[in-house]
């Protein structure tokens, strides 16, 4: 094996990985308006396929609590390979595009507008995938326990206290970032499939809430039966959870490696 080689298959490192990030951050910002708003959808609809997965896996396991969700967990992970793997523009990742903004590479207006963009077409993919859900009889399976299944799930999510919400916010997407960043790490797809899956594990399984997961869950319990669910209910965990998962992503990962690699001295 040449040095050129094991050059070519070496992971990234933390320094290099930093670089790479503000270029990606720099592309995602001046995509069109068009490819963010549908590359948002996908991204949207992926992610709800890993709360679909996630809430069949956790129904009826009867293996403890635990392992149950690291179950859940490693089920959901699917959302964020199909997004990382088949391309997609997600929410909580684009956070790191924080490092682009600070390093002057783009401006705040470039970075609110693909956040806006984003958060607008995950929303739609989201609930546009639960209402085909719905309708697709998924939610009978065993008997309708997955249906049961989901509205336990969206109750849950609606009555956690604000401030609970914003900090399990805050701890998913350090972890949902570092993922990422992780994946910028990696050389090839399994890398990048085995550099999600621990992380988005350990959110799930700890509790910690995803405002993208959410926009599926939530309206998805809706469907399923809990009518008691508002749209202010929704709105307040989605706007709770989302500051939560801004400050994680951006200031706990992209700003915090932004001074450790690219801040100019």
């Amino acid at each position: 094996m040449t040095l050129e080689t094991i050059k070519n298959t070496d992971a990234y490192t933390p320094s290099e990985i930093a670089k790479r990030v503000e270029l990606s951050g720099v592309s995602k910002a001046k995509l069109s308006a068009l490819q963010t708003l549908i590359l948002a959808i996908l991204g949207g609809a992926f992610i709800a396929f890993g709360g679909m997965f996630y809430t069949l896996v956790i129904t009826n396991s009867g293996i403890g609590f635990g392992p149950e969700r690291l179950l859940g967990g490693v089920a959901f992970s699917l959302g964020l390979i199909l997004v990382v793997v088949a391309g997609a523009e997600l929410f909580t990742g684009n956070n790191l595009i924080v490092m682009a903004w600070v390093s002057r590479h783009i401006s705040f207006f470039q970075l609110m507008r693909n956040w806006a963009l984003v958060f607008t077409g995950n929303l739609l993919g989201a609930i546009a995938t639960a209402f085909i859900v719905h309708f697709s009889g998924v939610l009978n399976l065993g008997d309708g326990a997955v249906s049961t299944t989901a509205q336990d799930i969206a109750i849950a999510k609606v009555q956690l206290p604000v401030i609970e919400a914003f900090f399990r916010g805050l701890l998913c997407n350090t972890l949902v970032c570092l993922a990422i960043w992780l994946c910028f790490a990696a050389h090839s797809v399994a890398s990048k499939i085995l550099a999600i899956l621990f992380p988005v594990s350990a959110f799930v399984a700890l509790g910690f809430e995803h405002s993208v997961a959410n926009m599926y869950l939530i309206p998805m319990g809706y469907m399923a039966g809990v009518t008691s669910i508002t749209i202010g209910d929704f709105l307040m965990n989605l706007a709770t959870v989302a500051l939560g998962n801004i400050t994680g992503g951006s200031l706990f990962v992209a700003f915090v490696y932004w001074v450790v690699y690219l801040r100019k001295n």
